[in-house]
């Protein structure tokens, strides 16, 4: 369980990790080819979205990893959950019917709980 818990924990971060920096870092008009909502949304709502997956991304990796306080890293795989589930919710409302990809981060991450609590 421990090795399946990094390698999903670890993809799912880095995945995070990215898509975060790039919210927080990016104009809209550099956004808008990969994220068509973010037209829809306040830039502010934006790079806060892509803080809160940096600190989530962190909370994947660094509890478990120094031992200090492990329980974040499910929290954390619990935050993606919700998360994802409004990244459905904002798709489905507008233009965009795309979801494939917030569906399979949902999985990932209702597997990353389960190999968190399981170990």
């Amino acid at each position: 369980m421990n090795i399946a818990y990094w390698i999903v924990a670890g993809l799912l971060a880095l995945f995070y990790l990215y898509a975060g920096v790039m919210k927080v870092i990016r104009s809209r008009d550099q956004l808008r080819p990969m994220m068509a909502w973010v037209d829809r949304m306040p830039l502010p709502v934006v790079r806060t979205l892509g803080t809160v997956e940096i600190l989530g991304a962190t909370g994947l990796i660094l509890p478990p990893l120094t031992g200090i306080v492990p329980s974040l890293a499910p929290a954390a795989a619990i935050g993606f959950v919700f998360l994802q589930i409004g990244a459905v919710a904002v798709h489905l409302t507008g233009d965009d019917r795309r979801i494939t990809l917030n569906l399979g981060l949902l999985a990932t991450a209702s597997v990353t709980i389960w190999l968190a609590t399981g170990r």
